[in-house]
């Protein structure tokens, strides 16, 4: 500091803070060998404290508003500095400016997932992020325990820890509140506030600072869990599942009928026999010039279908498959001794290497080999 900026700290004395930054939670007060003039203008904005720190002990509190610095109004101070012929001589303090407005657009998030219990999927893994705002409730607190001597406190220097914080409160409210996973969305208003009076219970006392709002925007759920929501989904829209699979084997029949490859014979056969069964369901088809055939007598009673197998995959149902399919799905490798397979008249899903019809398939594993 030169010498002019010297005189004329000691000619007239304006303590203020004009905050220009969103962030700033705590400000010091730069003075030349932090001497403060009997008689000094002390400023407080509104959404400011100020604080008055005397040989590293907090003296006195000013609230918003025009204060003129005098002993009478420096009641802790006067008293620790212990002047004994009045207040005249220029007295040295800290004075720290406490930001008590809300500080906003701060996000947290789980850096990584939370495993919480489903009563439908077992234990899952989530991920959650959202907003919160950020207020300094008690300037006293927050100046002993986080700011110390730093002449620059921003919200950022605790952000990593409030959102430590969130993540370990948002395990803990969702385990308790049973909530399933279905029903998580509807229900983001409750787990918000529920979320943000355990984070304040947190932070309030030790750190001095409150969270006015806290906001939860969005859960995602892993790829396999979100698969068989929709496949549980498409189940209840469908409520018939036989009618839903006699419905999918009239949609592939046209595919395999078109490519017989990727059926084998049996592809080959099915789109014939759907075709021929359009054509005899078709009444008064057009001959080649000879005008409208005669109604048909009733074909002969057909041979019952062959039987379709299914099998599970990824803890849903796929098929059906006949069985030359399954034939090179278990040849291939695709359909293994412990996948599970189902056909009508089977009480229960069941692995393949159980079953008599399909036991045959698979190469007998050698015995245990006997111990010395």
């Amino acid at each position: 500091m030169g010498l002019i900026d010297k005189l004329r700290a000691e000619l007239i004395d304006i303590v203020e803070w004009v905050d220009d930054g969103r962030h700033t939670l705590v400000w010091r007060f730069p003075r030349y060998h932090n001497q403060i003039k009997h008689g000094a203008q002390l400023i407080v904005r509104p959404g400011q404290v100020a604080i008055f720190v005397h040989r590293g002990r907090i003296a006195d509190v000013f609230e918003p508003g025009h204060h003129r610095l005098e002993s009478r109004n420096l009641p802790v101070l006067s008293t620790l500095a212990g002047w004994k012929h009045g207040f005249d001589s220029p007295f040295k303090a800290e004075v720290y400016f406490v930001s008590t407005r809300q500080v906003t657009d701060l996000k947290w998030g789980t850096p990584n997932p939370v495993i919480v219990r489903d009563p439908d999927f077992g234990p899952v893994r989530l991920r959650a992020f959202g907003t919160y705002t950020l207020k300094a409730d008690d300037p006293r607190t927050l100046l002993e325990e986080l700011v110390g001597t730093d002449s620059d406190f921003q919200a950022d220097e605790i952000s990593e820890l409030l959102r430590a914080i969130v993540s370990s409160c948002f395990a803990d409210v969702v385990a308790s509140s049973g909530i399933a996973l279905v029903d998580l969305a509807t229900r983001y208003g409750e787990l918000s506030e529920a979320l943000r009076q355990a984070v304040v219970a947190r932070v309030d006392d030790e750190y001095g600072l409150s969270i006015p709002q806290l906001y939860i925007v969005n859960v995602s759920l892993p790829a396999e869990v979100e698969k068989a929501l929709d496949t549980r989904s498409s189940m209840d829209m469908v409520g018939d599942v036989a009618r839903y699979q006699a419905f999918q084997l009239g949609r592939a029949l046209p595919d395999l009928a078109r490519n017989p490859g990727a059926g084998g014979m049996a592809g080959a056969g099915m789109g014939v026999g759907l075709g021929m069964a359009v054509a005899s369901g078709v009444p008064g088809m057009v001959g080649r010039g000879e005008g409208p055939l005669a109604p048909a007598a009733p074909p002969p009673l057909a041979p019952p279908p062959p039987p379709s197998w299914h099998i599970a995959k990824n803890g849903s149902a796929v098929g059906p498959f006949s069985a030359p399919q399954l034939v090179d799905a278990i040849t291939a490798g695709r359909v293994r001794r412990d996948t599970l397979v189902w056909m009508a008249g089977m009480p229960q899903w069941t692995p393949a290497a159980l079953v008599p019809q399909l036991a045959g398939l698979f190469p007998a594993e050698p015995p245990p080999i006997p111990s010395a």
